[in-house]
């Protein structure tokens, strides 16, 4: 079916040029780059990072006024313990806070996420009666995820320039937002939600007058009723008047402060009590329980929250239309010089900027994999049309992989793509193979028919083709059966390989043959047209260098003049027989060395040129030498086998040992030959040498911003809590790498937002090393006598000859390092060490372990004051312990906010004829004030509220003197009826499946493994509770939380799966072979390559490791070199690592099978020559694989860009394994060549007993 496959296509060349147009233009179509193409676009949906959060839903609940006791006791208890009954529910987390109760509901994740909400929704509707307080209504959260919150802004006065000038009042902002911005940007597609945060909402505010009130004899009650009806409007139908119809409202909605100021209160001997005479009515500002500060000035904002499911990219992208749309309507006043200020929407946090530099920094990897691809092919075949066939697969493949994730509901984000950067390797030598087999034909049979010389090439190869490919996305299995967290970060990954594997075997098979037909068979004979084809191509060389295109140019007229002399002056062929691929390979070196950039832009395009000529000539000429030598190589590994699979057992066992640790490898020793064994010199040094790898379940992805999030003592109040944000953010906002600060206090308008005032929220977004686009690329500025030029305003000028313009200071080198400079200006007293977070990173772990901290430590009970006194016990332990970073361990301070209680005596109310109702009536009017209806202005809505003046309820002690009527038209004090009581409770109340919780937060120290660390952590907390330091207090219990937990679980599953898909894998390779023994020596290569993989790691933990400079670059500096702890991306890159190596081994194999059956050894020296000959055929496609390979990851190990961070620790098993795999050229041929020998040394017996 296969051979038939392959005949149709390449002799139907019509169809398959037809296929390859209308998969090309697909896959622009659908490409999640930025390609300006005059294509409609239907991208593929695009993201920084995967979605990894947890499959969750929140029921939000509004209870002014309420204490967190109150909420927890009911509201939240009794929510939670009947929501825990739904099915598919994993776990519910509350918090009960200051009037609002968030309860998460955590589903499986198999449970559909509106399905899920369509449950709580039917469970809401049919709570039972008297369940929840009267007038309380809970309420769905929006339908959005962790990641969902994609676009902050504030909005701000600007003049016409878009400098700030200020001049609007935060309630007139808040007013344009709630009612104006909050709406519009609410319609753009895919907006779950807009909640607004900062500024004041405007409220009318009746302070009422004790004295007043008594004097006229009015009563609180008489207040309240005259204020609700004097804001009413009704509608009285319909009334006809000559044959027209007239629609009739009665208007009685409050419009100003006069109407309620004429309200009236009661009539005493016909003369009227209104508001205004009991009580004075102001415009002010409603109560807050958070607010923004931008650079140490308040702000008004707002966060934009994608729904679920939808294009981040995209829906960002509607936003700033709906921003546009509605930009020129808003408000607008003249400040008193003179100056026209505008409110204007400026983003502070747009995920736009990460999204895009992390695709670019993946477009990038692959456009250089493509560039090396192309060299290596031109130096090893010494073929520039093979080269360009072989890479032309590359982006063909690619785009047939962008139409399979669009229409398999794959996003495009930095692990989905790193998939296909990762598969490069295993792509290109599918290429290779089936290309160098043509090539050889090519050469061997020059008379046959090409197109019957390609099928044959093409048939040759496609099962041997076919086999190791499969058996690499057979290795992917493991990766399918990941779950959770870990599950969701890397299947898009398995995915986008599996695409980009299944589409290189269909291009390969299917379209290359046709490609080579033409590549080949292009091969004009008149000279005339060869004179004018040339001739055309250096005048389109100098169109090109015109217009200033040097490269190209370059290339053009280069391969153009050289074949004319040579068609002119035909002497000159000896000597310019390889012109045209000199001038490629030069193009090529230049054209990576300017987008690779390996020294950095420090380095200049010059030395950055001689950098990569060197790496790669000395890697390709290692190679070419190699080639050569090969089969006196491989002749002694033959003869001298025993001594030689030392090698490859030595990088087994070396490998292992790395993995898991000198002790627990050679733990054996101390058990057969005495304990005393351990202390020896040489095992204590190897076992401290070699310890084992650490854990961690993954690096944390570079977002260009940090999140803050240190918290203020329980006790401090808005105003200090405002006063202490300003500080933090002028602090941060004077270090020069920073590019904006915007802070938060308490919560924002959202369900989503559970924040207590303590805590803080400041989005610092630093400025890029160097000034790029929006992409993320690099910029060039002009340059003069070393100092950058600037124009009029002061802006630098774009020149693209110019230099790169660097805006860190010298000694600022790393991210880590501006994190350092924010912690050392944010140590102020009163305010908590925050860990080091990122936005996106910390919505993911708060919702995971319900932290803002990526581990802790969970301490749950049934007191509170119990939970934190031991918790406040594990912080003084978790200080000790040498890996954690002391400075980061943080005790929740749960009970620690100051109350007042007001407890009333039922005897003296008794005595006054009071009620508790009627006495906690005044009390809510007096302390809290009481919303007793809405205006009605437009579409604006404003709360209209009855209190005390501010003098009446500002201490203990007015509260006392508050007066309560009773009977007779007297008043008595509230001291007569109650007492007040200062005392300590919650703050907030935390909660999972209704069991208070506190929380221990801390943070590692840098270069420890998370695992690692929290082991520690708990040894170090069973030994004081063993010696009796700690005891673990009656009803409580704790664990460990955090992302580690994805790591163990990952690492549970794949220690099942991957033995599994090994033996799959086994079974695979003995169908294509018949052979147990031959599948055996193929999965050789799998092991070594293993060690191989093991010892790179470890050598990146090797202090003197590269520890060089070359041209002023330090190579440590260059490749990022530091160690690298075990995690999940790690497993990854070892499974697309046994993908490669297998190919190698099955390509081996068949070319020993071939050569075996074509041949038919009758002894030892033929079976030895007959593996010669068949190495000798496999080891250039299989150098060409391994050289591909390894230059194609070098860009990524030395990548500084968005996502590299995940990107590296693929890349490093790789790499590794594939340095060491050349060790499976001999091992495969020395393993048959032995199994043959057997084979015949058996035979022989067999025959001389059969005689």
């Amino acid at each position: 079916m296969i051979n038939n496959l392959i005949k149709f296509f390449l002799y139907n060349r019509l169809v398959t040029f037809l296929l390859l147009v209308i998969l090309i233009g697909w896959g622009l179509v659908t490409a999640p780059f930025d390609w300006q193409v005059n294509l409609p676009k239907d991208p593929v949906p695009v993201d920084a990072i995967p979605d990894i959060g947890e499959n969750q839903q929140i029921v939000f609940t509004e209870w002014a006024g309420r204490s967190p006791q109150d909420i927890e006791d009911q509201i939240t208890y009794p929510l939670t313990s009947t929501l825990l009954g739904l099915p598919g529910v994993k776990t519910i987390r509350s918090s009960s806070m200051f009037g609002a109760s968030s309860i998460y509901i955590i589903f499986e994740d198999g449970i559909e996420f509106y399905w899920s909400r369509s449950r709580i929704l039917e469970k809401l509707s049919a709570l039972p009666q008297n369940l929840l307080p009267d007038g309380v209504q809970p309420s769905l959260g929006p339908d959005a995820t962790a990641l969902g919150q994609i676009f902050w802004y504030t909005i701000e006065g600007r003049d016409k320039d878009g400098n700030p000038v200020g001049g609007w009042d935060p309630q007139e902002i808040r007013s344009v937002q709630d009612y104006t911005v909050k709406y519009a940007l609410s319609s753009a597609a895919g907006v779950s939600e807009v909640s607004s945060v900062g500024g004041f909402v405007k409220e009318y505010q009746i302070d009422i007058d004790p004295e007043a009130m008594k004097g006229f004899g009015v009563t609180l009650m008489e207040i309240t009723k005259a204020v609700r009806e004097s804001n009413r409007d009704i509608g009285a139908k319909t009334m006809e008047i000559n044959q027209a119809e007239y629609l009739v409202r009665g208007l009685g909605y409050v419009k100003s402060l006069e109407d309620l100021e004429n309200a009236v209160v009661k009539t005493v001997n016909n003369t009227p009590i209104r508001v205004k005479d009991v009580a004075f009515v102001s415009l002010g500002p409603a109560s807050r329980r958070g607010a923004l500060d931008k650079s140490g000035a308040e702000a008004v904002g707002g966060v934009v929250v994608a729904r679920y499911g939808s294009n981040p990219m995209e829906v960002i992208q509607n936003v700033k239309e709906k921003i546009e749309k509605i930009a020129p309507g808003l408000p607008s006043k003249t400040l008193a010089d003179g100056t026209e200020s505008k409110l204007t929407i400026v983003p502070f946090y747009d995920r736009t900027q990460l999204i895009q530099e992390t695709i670019g920094t993946l477009e990038e990897a692959l456009t250089l994999e493509i560039i090396i691809t192309v060299v290596v092919v031109i130096v090893m075949l010494m073929n520039l049309r093979a080269s360009i066939l072989i890479s032309s697969l590359l982006p063909i493949a690619v785009l047939m992989c962008f139409i399979a994730m669009r229409y398999f509901g794959v996003d495009a984000n930095i692990v989905a793509l790193s998939g296909i950067a990762i598969a490069i390797g295993t792509m290109v030598d599918v290429g290779i193979v089936l290309t160098e087999n043509v090539s050889r034909h090519l050469e061997m049979r020059k008379d046959q028919k090409l197109v019957d010389l390609i099928f044959e090439a093409s048939k040759e190869v496609a099962p041997a083709i076919i086999t190791a490919v499969m058996t690499t996305v057979v290795s992917f299995i493991p990766v399918f059966t990941l779950e959770a967290a870990e599950g969701k970060l890397f299947r898009p990954l398995a995915f986008t390989k599996t695409f980009a594997l299944i589409a290189s075997i269909l291009v390969a098979l299917l379209i290359l043959p046709t490609l080579a037909y033409w590549f080949f068979g292009f091969r004009p004979k008149n000279k005339n047209f060869r004179i004018v084809l040339n001739a055309i191509t250096v005048l389109v060389g100098s169109i090109a260098l015109f217009n200033g295109q040097l490269l190209a140019a370059f290339v053009l007229i280069g391969i153009g003049i050289c074949n004319l002399v040579q068609i002119y002056v035909p002497k000159t062929g000896a000597y310019l027989k390889h012109s045209t691929l000199i001038i490629a390979l030069l193009a090529v070196n230049i054209l990576l060395a300017e987008e690779w950039m390996p020294l950095g832009v420090q380095g200049g395009s010059f030395l950055n040129f001689i950098f990569v000529a060197i790496i790669i000539g000395f890697t390709l000429g290692i190679f070419s030498l190699f080639i050569n030598v090969y089969p006196t190589l491989l002749n002694w590994t033959l003869n001298n086998r025993k001594l030689f699979l030392i090698i490859p057992s030595f990088i087994v066992l070396f490998g292992i040992t790395i993995w898991l640790g000198f002790d627990k490898v050679f733990g054996f020793i101390p058990k057969a030959f005495g304990e005393e064994t351990r202390t020896t010199k040489l095992y204590s040094k190897l076992n401290h040498s070699l310890p084992g790898i650490g854990k961690e379940f993954m690096p944390a992805l570079d977002e260009g911003a940090f999140l803050l999030m240190p918290t203020s003592m329980p006790h401090a109040g808005i105003e200090q809590n405002k006063e202490v944000l300003k500080m933090l953010d002028m602090a941060v906002t004077a270090i020069p790498e920073i590019e904006s600060v915007v802070g938060k206090f308490g919560r924002t308008e959202s369900a989503l937002d559970p924040a207590p005032i303590s805590m803080y929220e400041n989005v610092i977004n630093y400025k890029s090393e160097y000034k790029t686009d929006e992409n993320g690329r690099r910029l060039r500025f002009k340059v003069k006598d070393g100092e950058f030029l600037r124009d009029a305003n002061g802006d630098l000028i774009p020149d693209k000859n110019g230099a790169y313009f660097r805006q860190w200071r010298d000694e600022i080198q790393s991210p880590d390092d501006i994190w350092q400079e924010i912690v050392k200006v944010t140590t102020l007293p009163g305010v908590t060490s925050a860990p080091k977070l990122q936005p996106i990173e910390t919505r993911l772990v708060m919702l995971q372990t319900g932290m803002r901290a990526p581990m802790g430590i969970k301490v749950k009970g049934s007191d509170l004051a119990t939970i934190e006194a031991f918790g406040l016990e594990l912080e003084d332990i978790l200080r000790q312990v040498p890996s954690v970073k002391a400075q980061a361990v943080f005790a929740e301070r749960i009970v620690g906010k100051p109350y007042l209680l007001i407890n009333l005596k039922r005897d003296n109310l008794a005595r006054y004829g009071l009620s508790i109702s009627q006495v906690q009536d005044y009390l809510q009017v007096a302390v809290g004030g009481m919303k007793l209806s809405s205006t009605v202005e437009g579409r604006e809505r404003y709360p209209i509220r009855v209190r005390y003046p501010r003098e009446f309820r500002d201490n203990p002690e007015a509260l006392n003197n508050i007066l309560i009527p009773i009977a007779g038209n007297r008043n008595i004090p509230l001291s007569e009826v109650a007492e007040i009581e200062y005392t300590r409770g919650p703050q907030m109340i935390k909660s999972e499946d209704t069991f208070l919780v506190g929380y221990v937060i801390f943070d590692k120290q840098p270069g420890q493994a998370e695992v690692q660390v929290v082991q520690d952590v708990q040894r170090l907390i069973d030994e004081k509770i063993s010696t009796g330091e700690l005891k673990l207090p009656a009803g409580i219990s704790y664990e460990f939380a955090g992302s580690y937990q994805n790591q163990i679980r990952a690492e549970a599953r794949l220690s099942i799966i991957i033995p599994i898909v090994l033996v799959v894998i086994f079974l695979i390779l003995y169908f294509q072979f018949k052979s147990v023994p031959v599948s055996l020596m193929v999965f050789s290569g799998v092991a070594v390559a293993f060690g191989g993989g093991f010892l790179m790691l470890w050598l990146y933990g090797q202090d003197g490791f590269l520890n060089f400079n070359l041209f002023g670059t330090n190579l440590r500096d260059l490749f990022q070199i530091h160690p690298i702890n075990l995690s999940v991306a790690v497993w990854v890159g070892f499974i697309a690592l046994f993908g490669i190596a297998t190919d190698d081994g099955v390509l081996m194999a068949t070319y020993l099978g071939q050569s075996f059956r074509e041949n038919q050894p009758n002894d030892n020296t033929q079976i030895r020559e007959a593996v010669i000959e068949a190495g000798k055929k496999r080891v250039r496609p299989c150098l060409m694989t391994t050289a591909t390979t390894l230059l194609a990851l070098l860009p990524i190990l030395t990548s500084t860009g968005r996502g590299s961070d995940v990107m590296v620790p693929m890349a490093i098993p790789s790499f590794g394994g594939m340095l060491i795999a050349l060790i499976t050229l001999f091992v495969v041929p020395v393993l048959y060549a032995f199994y043959k020998e057997t084979q015949l040394k058996y035979q022989i017996k067999k025959n001389e007993i059969d005689q």
